[in-house]
């Protein structure tokens, strides 16, 4: 896992930016809990910018009749909250590997600010972001373009956000996402005549990210 190009971020002190590229999920969540598990007072706060081949995940209390048909995508049962969803490529997945406690954050004050963030980086598009209350995660016109999923331990966050931009949403159809049998799932490319592409939806949402955790009061 290599830290995103200087060119286009700077991390600031005290944080470290990756961007792996397009990973495999369960290396990539095992890697996680690992950096979880093995962290401090004083480790620094990672993000971690990434895409995964198609894969399916069910949250701690998920479902599986969730899953109408997963087909030849692997299902993988995950530590998060939430129930089932899906990654594919084209999606761009967030993972906020945070110290809480060191931020002064609740659990639910944390969530408002990651969908502040969705909310904030899709009005640069002229889409309209709202929140669904009862069903964490960012709705354009009530159709889900944005999941989160967290796990807390000592304080300290893994897991995040998923933000579809320009995929194959097929997939999603094999699934009742969220737990949600009518949820219907949009993304940025549908609804955006300019079709943005991930590296500039990405851009964009670490400006809004770093501006909301403090690091840049702009």
């Amino acid at each position: 896992m290599h830290a995103l190009a200087d060119d286009r971020n700077i991390s600031p002190a005290g944080l470290q930016i990756r961007e792996p590229g397009l990973v495999e999920y369960e290396p990539t969540w095992h890697a996680m809990r690992e950096f979880s598990s093995m962290r401090d007072a004083q480790s620094a706060d990672e993000i971690w910018y990434l895409q995964h081949p198609p894969v399916y995940t069910l949250g701690l209390n998920g479902k599986p009749e969730h899953i109408l048909d997963a087909g030849t995508i692997p299902v993988v049962n995950v530590d998060r909250g939430g129930q089932v969803t899906y990654h594919g490529p084209g999606q761009l997945v967030v993972y906020l590997l945070l110290d809480l406690q060191r931020r002064n954050l609740g659990v639910k004050q944390f969530v408002a600010l990651i969908e502040q963030v969705l909310i904030d980086t899709l009005a640069e598009y002229a889409i309209a972001g709202e929140r669904k209350a009862g069903a964490p995660g960012i709705y354009v016109a009530n159709s889900k373009i944005a999941a989160l999923g967290l796990r807390i331990r000592r304080g300290c966050s893994y897991h995040g956000l998923a933000l579809n931009i320009n995929m194959d949403l097929a997939p999603f159809t094999r699934i009742n996402p969220c737990g949600h049998a009518d949820m219907r799932v949009t993304q940025i490319a549908d609804l955006c005549p300019d079709k943005p592409s991930l590296a500039d939806v990405q851009t964009r949402l670490h400006r809004h990210l770093l501006r909301q955790l403090g690091y840049n009061k702009r």
